[in-house]
């Protein structure tokens, strides 16, 4: 007679359902798994073994086989411990057969029964919703991430004595022997942080753009010199982002679970991520994949902000690999063993300097040659550049803005200020897209503008100009009508009209004077 339990798999960032299979039979007394197991896999009836023999528990000698099904999909991570151990116990006679129907088993064993962490809790539970089981047993420390969804019952335990004596027991009596994690959503609001945009001197135009990219998830670039305040600029950005929403929370969740960086401490990732590689990434650092496929930086960024400071420091190759998830808003990568798929809608924030010097164009202090400028620029490809909504020229720091900055009666436009406005904005958008699935202005598609975002003639006329003169790209025309949502939002203006127009493309006028 074949036993049968339920399991889970991740593939990507998805979850899948596995049936761990078993048969005992006559022969050479041995423990055998078949069905495309990867080297933990493999690994998994010898920790069984030990765990039940430590628990009291002795195997039979007969030839056990156990089956993963569907067997053409690679099984790789040590969370087919618990429901390999579950299908001996039940085959033995230990629990009854009615105590493992509709339940799903994932832990990894440690050699003294002790039920260990796994990643990828996540969207195996999201999966076991979809499939109607009705509860999941996993490791404790896993409890709260897999309660997430509440759409299943979640039991967490802690060792294999503890499992099989919930199994052991009734229903009704088991239940009040471990009772279900339950998790309990809260809005909390925004990013809010001690370090404030009121904090970095002048820079002006800088915080307007900050502030509008912010507002809508555009990508933004920031050029200026040494010490002009990119980098601080960036680090205060987190404290102005929209806050994040349960769906979105999931998603990013996801990512981080697959990653295996969710703990007891953080189930769930509450605020929008901000990951901020060095340069020295490797390609597979920040796109992901290895041995056993992970999200990347650039997935880990999902639904937040993804900063490159020095952005052309970074290889040519590095840089190319974003032109993808910034179109798409997810990452693909393709292995022997099968092609898996990640998300990857962040937000871009990158910073350099005008040339290596860091003083062009002012050629009154710039020490670089034309032709170490132009090849310090191209170094920011032209399809990448293209991607980017805003770009903001910082200058250099003038004394008279330290002056105004240590003057306490000032009123310096700081994070406060600037978080109204995006939330200001963030409720015309929620609106806007209900039931949609867009969140923000940048996420619009070509036909969705024309729906959303509808141009009167003087205000299209206008445009079509602008598209002639400065000579945009067709989706440099888009990314000019996003933006210029995005300002009207903010001013809570229900049109778009010329001076929004206007004011999105000085944005683009920046890199003319730079690459044009």
């Amino acid at each position: 007679m074949v036993t049968e339990i339920l399991s889970g798999a991740v593939y990507g960032v998805g979850g899948k359902i596995v049936t761990v299979e078993l048969d005992f039979s006559n022969g050479l007394p041995c423990m055998e798994i078949v069905g495309n197991p990867g080297g933990e896999v493999r690994e998994a009836p010898k920790r069984v073994r030990v765990a039940l023999k430590n628990n009291g528990i002795v195997l039979p000698a007969q030839r056990i086989t156990f089956n993963l099904s569907p067997a053409d999909l690679y099984k790789e991570g040590t969370g087919y411990d618990l429901p390999i151990a579950v299908a001996l116990l039940e085959a033995m006679g230990l629990i009854d057969p009615e105590s493992t129907k509709q339940v799903l088993f994932v832990g990894e064993l440690g050699l003294d029964g002790e039920i260990k962490q796994v990643p990828g809790i996540l969207p195996i539970v999201i999966e076991a919703g979809k499939r109607n089981i009705k509860k999941v047993i996993l490791p404790k420390a896993n409890a709260a991430e897999g309660a997430a969804p509440g759409t299943v019952e979640v039991i967490g335990v802690e060792s294999l004595s503890e499992l099989i004596g919930y199994l052991q027991l009734p229903s009704e009596m088991a239940d009040s022997m471990i009772a279900p994690t339950v998790y309990h959503w809260e809005e909390e609001g925004m990013n809010v942080g001690t370090e404030d945009f009121a904090d970095i001197c002048g820079q002006e135009s800088m915080k307007r753009g900050m502030e509008i990219a912010a507002a809508g998830f555009h990508n933004i670039l920031m050029i200026g010199p040494p010490g002009a305040g990119k980098t601080m600029a960036a680090k205060r950005l987190a404290g102005i982002l929209p806050p994040i929403g349960r769906e979105e929370s999931m998603e990013v969740s996801a990512v981080y679970s697959v990653a295996g960086l969710l703990n007891e401490e953080q189930s769930m990732i509450r605020k929008r991520p901000f990951v901020a590689p060095h340069h020295t990434a490797t390609l597979q650092a920040l796109a992901g994949g290895g041995r056993c496929p992970k999200p990347g930086l650039i997935s880990r960024a999902h639904k937040g902000v993804l900063f490159l400071d020095e952005v052309v420091h970074f290889s040519s190759q590095t840089l190319e690999i974003l032109r993808q998830p910034m179109e798409d808003k997810k990452i693909e990568i393709s292995r022997s063993r099968g092609s898996y798929e990640y998300p990857a809608d962040f937000m871009l924030v990158a910073a350099m300097n005008p040339c290596p010097c860091g003083n062009y164009p002012d050629l009154n202090l710039c020490r670089c040659t034309p032709e170490q400028v132009r090849r310090y620029l191209e170094k920011l490809s032209g399809p990448v550049l293209d991607r980017i909504d805003l770009t903001v020229e910082m200058s250099k720091i003038r004394v008279q803005d330290l002056h105004v900055q240590w003057d306490k009666n000032s009123s310096i436009r700081g994070s406060e200020a600037m978080r109204e406005a995006v939330l200001r904005a963030r409720e015309m958008q929620k609106k806007r897209f209900e039931n949609t699935g867009i969140s923000f202005n940048a996420q619009m598609s070509a036909r969705q503008m024309e729906e959303y975002v509808p141009l009167k003639e003087n205000e299209r006329r206008y445009l079509e100009n602008a598209y002639e003169k400065m000579n945009l790209s067709l989706r440099g025309y888009h990314k000019v009508i996003r933006v210029a949502r995005t300002i009207a939002d903010i001013e809570g203006e229900e049109t778009v009209q010329i001076r929004h127009l206007e004011e999105a493309l000085c944005y683009r006028s920046v890199e003319g004077r730079y690459w044009g």
